[in-house]
């Protein structure tokens, strides 16, 4: 890792625009994010609320429609080429026919490095099954292997979309315990979960979004105030549903037909 004090995610205006059967269709909306150096922030959202395609903007797999995204102060794909950021993405990325150490060296080799693949695989937890093909992999061990083909490139930037979806309660514990290692030695960590108590226990920050824009920005602690409640899913609910009713209420001029 580098040492760096430029902000590992800098997005300002944020818009990102597809076109549906209906028309124009705003996946984000006006986004603004800092994420500092260090942190470990939890990205929060209903399905369709934008987290996806927030994080492919960061990757450099998506063109923001407007607005900026910088990561350590670059443009992502030149980020990504100096080898500052890595993800492990919910699904793909993985060849069924190469054992789990093969498929750690293959990324290696990816980035011109010739490491051995048994530190990350330790790191991730799934050393006991370096000879084991890909395919015969559960969906949890094949979430670590993403996570140990993250860790290759020692990034500053670590993206997870849905890390522990397929892990039992012991692989969960274990895995956020290695993520809570790698956040104490400055790596920042940037995680989207359907696990709420995931982002209650180990994120530093959380960061709700709904409909593409932002809703909630801080501490657990400051997020929970919001809604009056020391339930994190109670929060979640109610500000997402706040939002809802907002982007579904009626104009005045509708209001006054009715």
């Amino acid at each position: 890792m580098t040492s760096t004090t430029a902000p590992a995610i800098e997005a300002t205006g944020l818009v990102k625009q597809f076109r549906g059967p209906g028309g124009a269709v705003r996946a984000v909306d006006g986004l603004d994010l800092v994420v500092r150096p260090g942190e470990v922030v939890a990205f929060l959202g209903p399905n369709g609320a934008g987290k996806t395609t927030t994080l492919d903007m960061v990757l450099g797999l998506a063109r923001p429609t407007s607005g900026t995204v910088r990561v350590f102060g670059k443009e992502p794909a030149r980020a990504i080429a100096d080898g500052q950021v890595a993800a492990a993405l919910q699904s793909g990325g993985l060849l069924n026919d190469l054992t789990v150490s093969e498929t750690v060296e293959l990324t290696a080799g990816l980035f011109g490095r010739t490491s051995a693949a048994a530190p990350f695989l330790q790191r991730a937890g799934i050393a006991d099954i370096a000879r084991r093909k890909v395919g015969r992999c559960s969906g949890g061990q094949q979430q670590r292997l993403r996570f140990a083909m993250a860790l290759v490139s020692d990034p500053d930037l670590l993206l997870l979309d849905e890390p522990t979806t397929g892990m039992d309660v012991r692989g969960r514990r274990e895995f956020w315990t290695a993520i809570r290692h790698d956040a104490d030695a400055g790596r920042t960590v940037v995680f989207a979960t359907h696990y709420l108590e995931e982002a209650d226990a180990y994120a530093d920050r959380i960061v709700l979004v709904s409909h593409g824009r932002l809703v909630a920005d801080g501490t657990v602690s400051e997020v929970k105030a919001l809604a009056a409640s020391r339930n994190l899913e109670d929060v979640f609910l109610a500000l997402t549903a706040d939002r809802e009713t907002e982007e579904n209420a009626p104009t005045p001029a509708e209001g006054a037909g009715r």
